[in-house]
């Protein structure tokens, strides 16, 4: 089940983001997002547990996804693309035209989920990432064109 994430569910997210590269948000970084009326969050629960989480960012009719993770056990059964797909669906709703975001290069999982919702290459941040240090490709969606 996809739902807007909410205070409570911080734990099982934190839980998803001590198994990520790079740096790590904080649960107060997660409950001051959340507050913020233009970052919306989602949650994939399964059995009562959070599976994965998808965070996007609105700034007018642009959009940006911040960050799409799911749990390592629970990963290739369409989580990340149920996260993704609500998340594309409210941005549509609420009028948005272009959606972009940065994945690391060597993220092929992750990159083959965008190319699947439809997003194309745009770009690349030189050393964009840490923890490794990596380039990030920058892909965008026009939303008109899924």
């Amino acid at each position: 089940m996809i739902r807007e994430m909410t205070t409570s569910d911080i734990p099982g997210v934190l839980e998803i983001e001590k198994t990520l590269q790079g740096r790590q948000w904080t649960g107060k970084a997660f409950a001051e997002s959340l507050q913020q009326e233009y970052t919306f969050f989602y949650v994939a629960e399964e059995e009562g547990a959070i599976a994965g989480y998808c965070c996007i960012e609105r700034l007018y009719e642009e959009a940006e996804i911040v960050n799409v993770a799911v749990d390592p056990q629970l990963r290739r059964r369409g989580i990340g693309d149920e996260l993704l797909g609500r998340a594309l669906e409210e941005e549509a709703a609420a009028g948005t035209i272009r959606v972009v975001l940065e994945v690391r290069r060597s993220n092929q999982a992750a990159i083959r989920l965008y190319e699947k919702a439809g997003f194309t290459e745009i770009g690349i941040r030189k050393n964009f990432y840490e923890f490794p240090t990596e380039d990030a490709l920058v892909m965008q969606l026009e939303m008109g064109q899924k």
